[in-house]
């Protein structure tokens, strides 16, 4: 295969990238752990997805909520409005809101400041030192992105299950008691295990991907902006195939509650 093949080229990237994810987690075991950087990244991403995610998901949850709860008039399953807002909020939208801003927030500052460290040659400087810049830079990325969404996860849920409550008993006349007798009657602790796994893997690839570009850039400081905007494309492209493998596995083996 000639090196302009672009099959040959997606290959090759791919396996660059699996070969990072698993140097990634087997640095994660290595000594000395770096915790300061863990904590300084956890908080620098904390600082950026918190309010956008408690933001969006207030919408997020009454869009669900009031589309939900009218088709469910229209085929006259009110009584089901509330268990079935909650879990499209849980199993479906808090992953992926998780998704959207661990990608497009976080995703796209570690490939910038791990870009910008690779054009000033600080990484290359690194490796002469005996420094692996997996190991001191990447692994507490990775890890930080992985806690960051799954804390943003629960936040997402929580808030957007409350503004799909008040909308539904605000605008769609709905009881508090038939709200909560639904969900109660349809969720499953499953469903909340698989929500964190979900945020979990999309934390990890996010880290992973945004790791990758911002570790190969092409062209000097331009380079590095294309990789973050490349950061953001693929890591959304594979969430979502990601997602769609996860809810598929898990309706197929987990009996779902009701049925």
């Amino acid at each position: 295969m000639s090196a302009g093949n672009p099959v040959a080229g997606g290959l090759r990237q791919t396996g660059h990238l699996l070969s990072l994810a698993a140097t990634t987690v087997r640095d994660t075991f290595r000594r000395p752990f770096q915790v300061r950087e863990l904590i300084e990244q956890f908080w620098f991403l904390a600082s950026v997805t918190i309010l956008p995610a408690a933001l969006v998901s207030i919408p997020f949850g009454a869009v669900i909520a009031l589309q939900v709860g009218s088709l469910a008039g229209q085929l006259g399953a009110q009584s089901f409005t509330g268990g079935a807002s909650v879990l499209a909020v849980i199993q479906q939208a808090s992953p992926l809101i998780v998704a959207l801003l661990i990608a497009g927030a976080g995703g796209s500052a570690i490939c910038a400041d791990l870009g910008s460290r690779k054009i000033r040659e600080e990484l290359d400087a690194m490796a002469v030192m005996g420094v692996s810049p997996v190991q001191r830079l990447v692994v507490p990325r990775v890890l930080a992105a992985m806690a960051v969404s799954v804390l943003l996860n629960g936040l997402v849920s929580v808030v957007g299950t409350l503004g799909g409550y008040f909308f539904n008993v605000l605008l769609q006349d709905g009881t508090p008691g038939a709200y909560l007798a639904s969900f109660s009657a349809l969720a499953q602790l499953p469903d909340l295990y698989v929500s964190e796994l979900k945020a979990l893997v999309f934390g990890f690839v996010a880290g992973i991907v945004a790791a990758y570009r911002g570790l190969n850039p092409r062209g000097g400081p331009k380079g590095v902006g294309d990789a973050v905007n490349q950061t953001v494309v693929v890591t959304f492209l594979l969430l979502f195939l990601i997602n769609v493998v996860i809810t598929a596995v898990y309706l197929r083996v987990i009996p779902q509650k009701g049925a």
